[in-house]
């Protein structure tokens, strides 16, 4: 069974974690299929929007295989930190995607599977879902999630999350800002693409300078923040000059993505 299954609707790219035996664990298999998918998904030019999803319904994703770090161990292994290895970290290279990413979150997203929706710019939740960051009670660092998390939620809140390692349920994640929606379970995934549309209606171009603007402009003293010039010109562009004909005359824009 494939681990990851891979599909294109319109412009938006899916990718749907497919392990749901082990709870859509991160196997080294997994994660370095993710990889390529992902950087394949940011080369393609049709590809505006990237949805990240998993199978079943009990779980997003349950992080690193424990399973296979146990095995490792007994055999001798070192277990690396994450950002000193061969290849890439996956959390960096899915947070790195220069389009609009969604993540459509149909379980328990803990540990590295918590870290790996961090990645994503929007999130979508059932409301079966819980959160949480388990490291602190395996003896491990939560290495992404420690500088992820406070930038997207309160300090204070982060420290709860990563100091206890409690889980918090989709609605308490909602209230923190972690989530942008709550869905009822039977519609998580209608939900997600529907938002994913209404992005990919967008300009794409625009929609890469935006990103690529928050990004870059995160850590900036506002006066440099709004003179950075990243990303493509959305000012000289094709589509700009497509959107303002589109609105005055009344019709849906066609995008050429330039």
């Amino acid at each position: 069974m494939d681990e990851l299954l891979i599909r294109t609707e319109g412009h938006i790219r899916v990718l749907t974690l497919n392990r749901p035996e082990r709870k859509n664990a991160l196997s080294a298999s997994l994660s370095a299929q993710l990889c390529d998918a992902a950087v394949q998904a940011a080369d393609d030019p049709e590809v505006w929007v990237v949805v990240l999803t998993a199978t079943g319904d009990s779980a997003f994703c349950a992080g690193g295989d424990l399973k296979d770090m146990r095995s490792n161990d007994r055999n001798g292994r070192t277990q690396r930190t994450p950002t000193d290895g061969a290849a890439r970290m996956l959390f960096e290279v899915v947070s790195e995607i220069p389009k609009p990413t969604i993540a459509g979150i149909n379980g328990a997203a803990v540990g590295g599977g918590f870290e790996l929706m961090l990645c994503c710019d929007l999130r979508v939740a059932s409301s079966a879902a819980k959160f949480g960051l388990p490291e602190a009670k395996r003896g491990m660092g939560a290495n992404w999630a420690t500088v992820v998390l406070p930038r997207i939620i309160p300090a204070a809140r982060a420290y709860q999350l990563l100091y206890t390692g409690e889980y918090i349920d989709a609605a308490r994640a909602l209230d923190w800002g972690l989530v942008n929606a709550v869905v009822d379970p039977a519609v998580l995934d209608h939900e997600t693409m529907a938002m994913a549309r209404a992005v990919a209606a967008n300009a794409p171009v625009s929609l890469r300078r935006m990103k690529e603007t928050v990004v870059k402009s995160s850590t900036l003293p506002i006066a440099t923040a709004a003179r950075l010039n990243v990303g493509p010109n959305p000012y000289t562009s094709e589509d700009r000059k497509e959107g303002v004909a589109a609105f005055v005359e009344r019709r849906e824009p066609q995008w050429r993505n330039r």
